[in-house]
């Protein structure tokens, strides 16, 4: 008899940072045909799923449930008996506090294959974020991890508080704002110092995250005078004490900043990683996509006449990638291109053509068109032949400037810049919301496919309390024209040189 149940992966995600998800739930995802989301599952996770994959958040606030749990434990039911690959996102750890555990014996209960996957703990993750190691040799080798939910005032505790007040070195309590006070009060009549540091960190691992340090005598004041809230979780104990000298992620030079990366999905990797890696949190809103051309013919013709050309110029890293895909697929022989002198527009297309063994005879030092015209001007002789291949949308200003170096010019399209599929309605709310810190662009059509596609006559009034950095002069004038106040300009036109000049004004 042929089995049609789907199996359900009950995943931890990990306390917010994505990076802390771990291979096998990163894997499950990857191939899920539904997942269904809490609201400390990383909004970043999602980015991971398969095109057709269905979404469901169930997430849970204090005040206020998407679902009851019993409804959550039955469409993991549904969905499974449909025959879906389902991936149930749990934030932190799915049997610590995670209710994973009803959700696995309801899936027992009918038969449903399941798997658990561990997550990273924020009883564990967050101290460590906010600089705080739960055990210390020189402090303590006790942990306790208790839930915060519990009203202190009950008669009948499942808390033994007068055990763990002075029995355990290290207390962490999870989703515990709310009983704050009773908390300590329960620790201090059971004989904890008053004196003993406490810290509360609020959104931990993610670019909000916030903490406060206090004593238990005097945090929950503090916290109400701050207006500290969920979701925070709450540590007792000496090794607080550490969080001066250890503190780290909230050191970095980009923490707390959101940044929108528009270049297209297959570019922004590099710059993604490097925002992440500097502490902030990147959002990819891919405005461009990259295509083939609509008619392949000119770049075809010009590859069977390569070694009629003196010279070839990319202006890309896209245009060498396109160029190459294209003599493959010609099944032409690299060896045409014996004699001909290269020219790259930058470093990192230089790097490219590197990777095909490919040598260039000039990069100019600074990275634009017109500097690529002043630096060949002589060398380029009148009449030498020259192969432009790059985008269907690039500026004319070099194929013009050659010309009037008496140069012949086959400026052919290699690729085309096509409208990306960022979800504007998601990076519109963000906007409106002031979730987004700083909105990067790479090229003048980035920001002409982000006025598009969000698709607003007042980008300014968008963008108010956003700052916008631009990769160079070219990019920002395209801003300005548009209506997009400019912040930061780089000096050097390349993804390292715009990161330097955001970090020069932090």
């Amino acid at each position: 008899m042929t089995n049609n149940k789907g199996t359900v992966y009950l995943i931890g995600a990990g306390p917010g940072d994505p990076g802390l998800l771990t291979v096998r739930g990163l894997e499950c995802i990857r191939q899920a045909d539904v997942i269904v989301y809490d609201r400390l599952a990383g909004p970043r996770l999602l980015e991971q799923r398969r095109p057709d994959a269905q979404c469901i958040f169930v997430g849970k606030k204090p005040d206020r449930h998407t679902l009851s749990q019993e409804e959550i434990n039955q469409l993991l039911v549904d969905k499974a008996l449909q025959g879906h690959t389902v991936a149930r996102l749990k934030g932190g750890d799915p049997f610590l506090f995670g209710r994973g555990g009803e959700e696995a014996e309801e899936l027992a209960r009918h038969g449903i294959p399941f798997e658990i996957i561990p997550g990273v703990t924020s009883a564990i993750a967050v101290p460590a974020y906010a600089g705080i190691p739960v055990t210390h040799r020189d402090f303590t080798s006790t942990l306790a991890i208790i839930t915060g939910n519990e009203d202190p005032t009950k008669e009948n505790s499942n808390i033994q508080w007068s055990k763990i007040a002075t029995g355990v070195g290290t207390l962490i309590f999870l989703m515990g704002m709310g009983n704050l006070p009773g908390i300590t009060q329960k620790l201090t009549e059971h004989g904890r110092d008053p004196a003993t540091p406490v810290a509360l960190i609020r959104w931990g691992t993610r670019p909000e995250q916030k903490t406060l340090v206090g004593r238990l005598d005097n945090i929950s004041q503090m916290a109400l005078d701050q207006g500290f809230k969920n979701p925070a979780i709450i540590i007792v104990g000496e090794v607080v004490q550490l969080r001066d000298k250890l503190s780290w992620f909230e050191n970095k030079p980009l923490f707390g900043k959101r940044i929108l990366v528009t270049r297209s999905r297959e570019q922004a990797s590099s710059l993604s990683q490097a925002i992440y890696n500097l502490g902030g949190e990147p959002v990819e809103f891919p405005t461009i996509a990259i295509a083939p051309p609509e008619d392949s013919a000119p770049l075809e013709n010009a590859l069977a006449r390569l070694p009629e050309y003196n010279w070839i110029i990319f202006t890309s890293v896209n245009g060498v990638n396109y160029f190459f895909d294209a003599l493959r697929r010609l099944n032409s022989d690299i060896r045409n291109l014996k004699g001909l002198k290269i020219c790259a527009i930058g470093p990192q297309t230089g790097k490219a053509l590197q990777k095909m063994a490919l040598q260039t005879a000039y990069i100019p030092t600074e990275y634009r068109a017109e500097a690529i015209v002043e630096g060949l001007k002589d060398q380029i002789a009148p009449g030498d032949r020259v192969l432009l291949p790059r985008a269907d949308i690039a500026r004319k200003i070099l194929p013009e400037a050659l010309s009037r170096l008496d140069a012949r010019v086959d400026e052919v399209t290699a690729y085309r810049t096509v409208l990306g599929n960022g979800n504007a309605e998601v990076i519109r709310n963000m906007l409106a919301e002031d979730a987004i810190d700083l909105i990067t662009f790479t090229s003048s059509s980035t920001v002409r496919n982000f006025i598009t596609l969000l698709g607003t006559v007042s980008p300014g009034q968008l963008v108010k309390n956003a700052k916008v950095a631009c990769i160079g002069p070219i990019t920002a004038a395209t801003a300005r024209e548009l209506g997009l106040p400019v912040h930061i300009e780089a000096d050097t036109y390349t993804i390292n040189g715009l990161l330097q000049a955001i970090l020069n004004i932090q």
